[in-house]
């Protein structure tokens, strides 16, 4: 199943990928007991809950903070960390959590966000993969994402890890709450399972990275939950590749940035973890009349666009499809990049931000 990836020299990005089944596994036995309980100790009465972030860590933020709204009805929002230090002062009243998500433990910007926040006298609580490190030590409350050390400059592992955790914590709030969150933890654990079957689209996977390799601009768009999604696979293709790719939710595409799509050497990737809506098949629709450009699918398929590619998961839990398509944009991103011949694990002139 494997083959195609194993057979050549591996790459740490790309190994770092194929460990996420395992981990995913190591997270799930570490916060789930054998009664569907979730441990991880969170602090009470919280009604309003603000995350705070930088680069993929603020994509798990944005997804997350669906999640809070949609499973806790808890209210919350997703800030970057650099855009959190602008600010003179900051909410502060009873009931709110601010949560800092960092794969290092040590990204300046969220944990000088953190000293702001603490400033505040405000509750906090980080979701990270270095316990020990600064922000583990500051915080009130902590949840370890478990990934292991990642040596690559393209967040992978670390970031499908923050995923889980993420859902987890949201489950949690529910949990405490008195929500029924049993049909959750029964998904929940299919994702060890899940992981595998998404490595197994691998030759459907380089056969689209092969197709988008050939394009200057890639335009990646989503709805609701899936556009954290269309945003880290952005990032993960514009860091890796050196493409000019751009995210955008596919109803604001739409307003004016749809002209983008004039320039003929471009590529729009359409990406979703639940079932297509009426306006968004209206509107891919549009696209392909009045621009035909390539549209490539990942997450679901349909007879009523005209795809040129199409990666499905054959997942329909949106929580479960949320990490594969996580697994499938790393993928993607990494089989572009070599396509490109570009040194996947240290792209020219990145660092991991953490001085």
């Amino acid at each position: 199943m494997l083959f195609d990836l194993f057979k050549r020299k591996q790459s740490c990005m790309e190994s770092e990928i194929l460990e996420q089944s395992k981990i995913s596994q190591i997270i799930l036995d570490s916060y789930l007991d054998k009664d569907g309980n979730i441990n991880i100790e969170t602090p009470q009465d919280i009604n309003r809950i603000i995350i705070v972030a930088s680069g993929s860590s603020y994509h798990c933020a944005r997804y997350a903070a669906e999640l809070f709204g949609s499973i806790s009805k808890i209210e919350a929002r997703a800030v970057y960390s650099s855009e959190f230090l602008l600010n003179e002062t900051i909410a502060h009243q009873d009931g709110i959590l601010y949560v800092f998500i960092t794969q290092s433990g040590e990204t300046t910007d969220t944990n000088r966000a953190l000293d702001k926040a603490k400033e505040f006298g405000v509750k906090t609580l980080c979701i990270t993969n270095k316990e020990n490190s600064t922000i583990w030590n500051a915080s009130d409350y902590k949840v370890a994402c478990h990934a292991g050390d990642e040596k690559s400059i393209a967040a992978t592992k670390s970031f499908t890890s923050q995923l889980i955790c993420s859902t987890l914590l949201a489950l949690k709030f529910a949990q405490d709450k008195g929500i029924d969150i049993y049909d959750y933890v029964l998904d929940l654990k299919t994702i060890p399972s899940y992981i595998e079957a998404a490595y197994a689209l691998h030759p459907k996977i380089k056969q689209l990275a092969r197709f988008i390799s050939k394009y200057k601009h890639i335009i990646i768009t989503a709805d609701g939950q899936s556009y954290a999604l269309a945003k880290e696979a952005s990032l993960k293709i514009k860091e890796t590749s050196y493409i000019n790719t751009n995210s955008s939710i596919l109803g604001e595409f739409m307003h004016g940035h749809v002209a983008i799509l004039n320039n003929k050497n471009s590529v729009l990737i359409y990406i979703l973890n639940d079932s297509f809506t009426y306006t968004a098949i209206k509107n891919l629709n549009t696209i392909k009349e009045n621009y035909n450009p390539p549209i490539c699918l990942i997450g679901n398929r349909t007879n009523q666009i005209k795809s040129t590619f199409n990666v499905n998961t054959e997942c329909e839990k949106p929580i479960v499809k949320t990490i594969c398509i996580a697994v499938i944009i790393q993928l993607l991103a990494l089989e572009t990049a070599l396509k490109l011949h570009r040194n996947v694990d240290k792209p020219h002139g990145l660092n991991k931000v953490v001085k």
